[in-house]
């Protein structure tokens, strides 16, 4: 969707809040030992208490409030029995809907004393999300997000998820246009001033190759090196964008 007027902005800014202080309370309780399931039920939680529903289960019948994915699992990790356990990164992906607005964001979250590897590619995933917000505003092209994030990642020695990226979102968790994590030919759409997106680099230590699990919704690697993932809703502007699920 694209911003117009003062109500809409304000309903995405609440949507956006819900967001983060799930997240927020999520991230905090991530401790060796604890499940899934837990994590889930603490974000559930926070967002029945704002007045918000969780947009996954909404759209898609997600079988869960928000999805957690662990190590070599990428996106869409069904919350359940599974306990985290010391070195995992464990990726915390939030979607809401607050009063008819969709926000969404992730963070990638490390267990205690995690590999330098994984440690790397947590970081590289931040610094790549960083980069694009160069990119993100008025005038670029959607193709550019791209480029600037694989860029960053190859530059690491890493790989994006060519299956996975960011989207339009407001009035649904998908829409127009495709943010494509690689700097795609076909992405050339003009980035408009309140434009409402997110960025979100999805990257691998591997190949980057992704295969579907068994239960129809978890995105793995198909080589099982981990994966890590970072992820705001954004407004484009003139200048810096605009982060609406930032603290």
């Amino acid at each position: 969707m694209s911003i117009n007027g003062p109500e809409e902005l304000e309903g995405m800014r609440a949507a956006g809040a819900v967001v983060r202080l799930m997240l927020e309370a999520m991230k905090e309780a991530v401790r060796a030992g604890i499940t899934t399931r837990e994590l889930d039920e603490i974000g559930a939680d926070v967002m029945r208490r704002h007045g918000a529903q969780s947009a996954p289960a909404l759209v898609y019948q997600f079988p869960g409030t928000n999805c957690i994915s662990v190590n070599d699992e990428a996106v869409h990790g069904i919350p359940g029995n599974r306990r985290i356990r010391e070195g995992d990164l464990v990726k915390l992906d939030v979607t809401v809907e607050k009063n008819g607005f969709m926000a969404d964001a992730a963070e990638t979250v490390a267990v205690g004393e995690v590999s330098e590897e994984s440690r790397r590619l947590l970081e590289c995933a931040r610094r790549a999300f960083s980069k694009a917000m160069l990119v993100a505003r008025v005038g670029y092209r959607v193709s550019e997000i791209g480029r600037v994030v694989e860029r960053e990642v190859r530059r690491s020695g890493f790989s994006v998820i060519r299956d996975l990226g960011g989207h339009g979102i407001g009035r649904t968790i998908h829409e127009e246009p495709r943010i494509p994590n690689y700097a795609d030919p076909e992405a050339s759409q003009i980035l408009t001033e309140g434009l409402v997106i997110t960025v979100e680099p999805i990257i691998a230590a591997g190949s980057g190759r992704a295969v579907v699990a068994r239960d129809g919704w978890t995105v793995r690697t198909a080589d099982g090196r981990c994966s890590a993932h970072y992820e705001h809703t954004l407004v484009i502007t003139k200048g810096e964008p605009m982060l609406l699920t930032a603290a």
